[in-house]
């Protein structure tokens, strides 16, 4: 998987410590990374953005955004505010088609859930995704409600004949409750694809060389990782 598009369930789900743990686990493996965050959001000029908070934490990455608008919004709607163009899903193909040409790993990190609109047409990160023919990654939450959303993005997914590669719980927490705990069962289902990994809650807060030391135990060999999908739910099974 040369280009991997990263995309969540909705916002603030974990995407950018999701990315990170994965480019941190490539460049253990001796691979080169890049990290591609087509429109930012909510971020002024001159301050770090999703991308180099994920190079923060993984390491010596190579990072690009495509546009940057000042309010927290979705792209196409913070675009238009700013009185700034739009990215187009051609926009976003072929930056990571270059950033592939020079690295053996680009991760495409989204902006919020797969279906939010970048300009004024509709179009989507699932656009982008379709003319790269990349699969995607869908980060989601651990918590009440994720099954429903994980479902909708994997439909959306299949409708536009996209590949999910698998679903990563983007936080999963210290003291996880029923929910969380039969939502690992689930969440395959949901998705109809495989449980890829759960990223601790409060990942992000750690010291970047600890984050690199652990980010190989919280994803599936399957993203480069020693986390065992069948060992983890087990050992967090509800009693009853």
């Amino acid at each position: 998987m040369a280009i991997t598009v990263v995309s969540g369930t909705g916002t603030e789900i974990g995407k950018t410590v999701a990315t990170a743990a994965l480019a941190a686990v490539a460049l253990a493996a001796g691979r080169t990374v890049a990290v591609l965050k087509p429109a930012q959001t909510g971020i002024a000029p001159g301050e770090p953005g999703d991308a180099a908070e994920a190079a923060r934490l993984a390491g010596p990455v190579t990072t690009a955004e495509l546009a940057r608008y000042p309010e927290p919004l979705a792209p196409e709607t913070a675009a238009r505010r700013a009185g700034l163009p739009p990215v187009r899903p051609p926009d976003v193909a072929e930056a990571a088609e270059k950033l592939a040409a020079g690295h053996d790993l680009v991760l495409v990190e989204g902006a919020g859930g797969l279906l939010v609109r970048y300009d004024g047409e509709g179009a989507t990160l699932a656009d982008a995704a379709r003319l790269l023919g990349a699969p995607v990654l869908v980060v989601a939450g651990a918590g009440l409600g994720t099954l429903n959303a994980t479902a909708l993005t994997a439909e959306a997914l299949r409708a536009r004949g996209l590949v999910c590669a698998g679903v990563l719980v983007g936080s999963w927490p210290a003291g996880p409750g029923l929910a969380e705990r039969c939502n690992l069962a689930d969440l395959p289902a949901a998705a109809g694809a495989p449980l890829l990994g759960a990223v601790p809650h409060g990942a992000g807060a750690l010291p970047p060389a600890e984050f690199r030391a652990r980010a190989g135990h919280w994803l599936a060999p399957a993203l480069g990782g020693t986390w065992d999908a069948a060992e983890f739910t087990a050992r967090h099974r509800p009693a009853h």
